[in-house]
């Protein structure tokens, strides 16, 4: 039973007679930010009065004269210019929560019109290992994929592995110059990791000594012009004065961003000057992108040698891959990378050209979409395709294959501006019918407002990120345990499958629980605290309402069934219940702009609420046997409702912390 929904009829019931468009006033009704003027607020009348030339005041009084309500809420108030309050009425909350309660849902019901999703999130190349900005794609499409299926939906999940491009020409070139025999016996995956970083450092060395005059002449012309504008006089009158004191500032910021990209550009080069192993590489391989370009070409005119150690890397490169999925729960419908989509390439530059969507410049084919000076180019003047080529060629063969109502593509908002040309390209192409999104996010930052990176400025691991929250995590498992008042109740064995679950439920909770499109600061000791929106507290929460079966020795199975009243008399219990019944709204609100994070608000509001209740009403000391029961059933939809929560958030739970 989702109440809103519910009061949204009754209101539409209510605002038909006076207005015909009214799906914008229908929003606003909410639930209220404040108990104080009751559970839902109606603020319609105030625009409806603006639309119709009438006092709001007067409008709420016809809305609330023609609102059917009497059965769930207690008789509405209005306030102030025409608020409408509504509290619901307990005994009808009551009755909802003993509904929730037999329900395998938890009163969420299915969506009345089924839709085909495609979620397209993670995406990372097997080539490189992955880092920590794998983890935003992974965790919002893995949690994203779960709350559609929850809702009804048929969702397909398709990881989109970057499988074929110049990182297998790097990696190919490494394997044949510089490999280690007996390491890549040993750890293959490692090895080829090595290899990867070694050319990707090399090339970047011989690409930046490239640009590395230009790079001095920008710092010198800016600091020239920084140099001029000073000498020049300031105006004397006011707003000039302003003016030509911000092109001043403007001037010296650009010359301390040029100075810190030539600080950076030698930091490089140092790097690989004042190593002599490295040093002598790069002597030795002068025009090493140029032969990585190369290798990559071999591989993809499927030259034999270089097909064939593409065959032998790919399978231990993504079993590796694998590894991290296992250990976050995140699995797949489909893992087709671009190798897949290879041969549709052509046929799809030509669907274009035939169609005359498409065009020649320079010898490159360029599609040119509306509300953009730049082309985007679907192959270049060498004749090699390019990742807007293959994206077309993803979603043909997705059209044709799921017949999808949308695609939705998880990825950082760095890529905002190729999904629009995508998207547009796709349009002129024909797929009208298809919802597209691009489900953008932010960066992850370090204390410093930084993108987050070791202290030797690398790219944090996936792998080592889990275990440094695990890490964290017993120690907190372990002090919580310890500080027990009848002593510790967990064993060894206890503490390391507890620290698992937590450490890896702190990580993505930890992201989920951000606004998506916003950067974040990543904090470990904040991740696994106690207390605050963490996923740590979320589990304690939990934890705390099946210790209160154990306690009071409850089967809880035959609490579920019996049919016993739920009272509702202490304002704890009230709030508590009130919070239970709008899990159907938190599923319903994410899903509006995919937003995983309005369900970590929802459930963390939840468990606050619970903290509430237990601390103020007693529940196996309760006064009498039938609220003792009452308070014990809303332990249980508690737990249930936080286990299912966080369940659709890709987040386990434990019965003991």
């Amino acid at each position: 039973m989702n109440p809103l929904k519910e009061l949204r009829q009754r209101f539409r019931a209510a605002l038909e007679p006076l207005v015909e468009d009214l799906e914008d006033l229908l929003e606003m009704v909410r639930p209220s930010q404040d108990p104080r003027f009751g559970d839902y607020q109606a603020n319609c009348a105030m625009p409806l009065g603006k639309r119709l030339g009438k006092a709001p005041r007067e409008l709420a009084d016809q809305i609330v004269a023609r609102l059917e309500v009497d059965d769930m809420c207690e008789p509405p108030e209005i306030a102030g210019p025409g608020f409408i309050n509504l509290k619901l009425r307990s005994d009808w909350l009551a009755a909802r929560l003993q509904d929730a309660v037999k329900d395998t849902r938890l009163g969420v019901a299915p969506v009345e019109t089924t839709r085909t999703y495609v979620v397209d999130y993670s995406s990372p190349n097997v080539a490189k290992p992955m880092h920590v900005g794998h983890i935003r794609s992974t965790v919002i499409g893995d949690a994203l994929c779960r709350i559609l299926r929850f809702a009804g939906h048929r969702v397909i999940s398709d990881n989109h592995l970057g499988d074929w491009g110049t990182q297998f020409g790097m990696i190919i070139y490494g394997y044949k110059h510089f490999r280690d025999e007996s390491a890549f016996a040993a750890a293959p995956v490692a090895e080829l990791c090595r290899l990867y970083q070694l050319v990707s450092q090399l090339v970047d060395y011989h690409e930046t000594r490239r640009c590395l005059g230009d790079l001095e002449r920008r710092v010198t012309e800016r600091e020239e012009a920084a140099v001029a504008q000073e000498a020049e006089p300031l105006p004397v009158a006011g707003a000039e004065r302003k003016r030509a004191a911000k092109r001043l500032r403007g001037l010296k910021a650009q010359v301390a961003e040029a100075e810190a990209d030539l600080s950076q550009a030698r930091k490089k080069l140092a790097r690989v000057e004042q190593s002599p192993a490295l040093n002598q590489l790069a002597t030795e391989h002068p025009e090493i992108a140029q032969a990585v370009l190369r290798e990559t070409a071999r591989l993809h005119a499927d030259d034999p040698e270089n097909l064939a150690l593409w065959h032998q890397f790919l399978p231990q490169c993504c079993e590796d891959i694998q590894r991290l999925y296992d250990r976050l729960d995140v699995c797949f419908d489909y893992a087709h990378g671009e190798s897949f989509y290879q041969q549709r390439l052509s046929h799809v530059v030509q669907d274009f050209l035939d169609r005359g969507l498409a065009c020649l410049s320079d010898g490159a084919v360029c599609v040119f979409v509306e509300g953009f000076e730049t082309p985007m180019l679907i192959r270049k003047s060498d004749g090699a395709y390019l990742y807007a080529t293959t994206d077309l060629a993803t979603i043909a063969y997705r059209m044709e294959t799921f017949h999808p109502d949308a695609i939705l593509y998880v990825v950082d908002h760095r890529q905002a501006e190729h999904f629009e040309k995508l998207f547009a390209a796709v349009r002129l192409w024909g797929h009208t019918d298809v919802e597209l999104q691009h489900i953008r996010f932010g960066t992850v930052l370090d204390q410093k407002g930084k993108p987050f990176k070791t202290r030797a400025g690398d790219t944090v691991g996936l792998e080592g990120l889990l275990d440094e929250a695990v890490r964290k995590a017993y120690g907190v498992v372990s002090a919580n345990d310890d500080a027990k008042p009848g002593g510790a109740e967990l064993d060894e064995a206890q503490r390391r499958h507890i620290a698992q679950v937590v450490g890896h439920a702190a990580i993505k909770y930890a992201d989920l629980s951000q606004n998506r499109t916003s950067n974040y600061v990543f904090n470990f000791d904040k991740m696994v605290a106690l207390e605050g929106n963490t996923a740590t507290y979320m589990q304690y929460s939990y934890a705390r309402t099946q210790s209160i079966f154990a306690k009071g020795d409850v089967d809880v199975d035959r609490l579920r069934d019996a049919d016993a009243a739920i009272s509702l008399e202490h304002p704890a219990e009230r709030a508590l219940g009130r919070e239970l019944l709008q899990f159907p709204e938190a599923i319903d609100e994410c899903l509006l702009d995919y937003r995983p994070n309005l369900l970590t608000g929802y459930l963390f509001q939840l468990a606050r609420r619970f903290s509430e209740f237990y601390q103020q009403c007693k529940v196996l000391q309760a006064e009498t046997e039938s609220v003792r029961t009452s308070r014990l059933i809303l332990c249980g939809l508690t737990g249930r409702v936080i286990r299912r929560g966080l369940d659709l958030l890709g987040i386990q739970v434990v019965d003991k912390m």
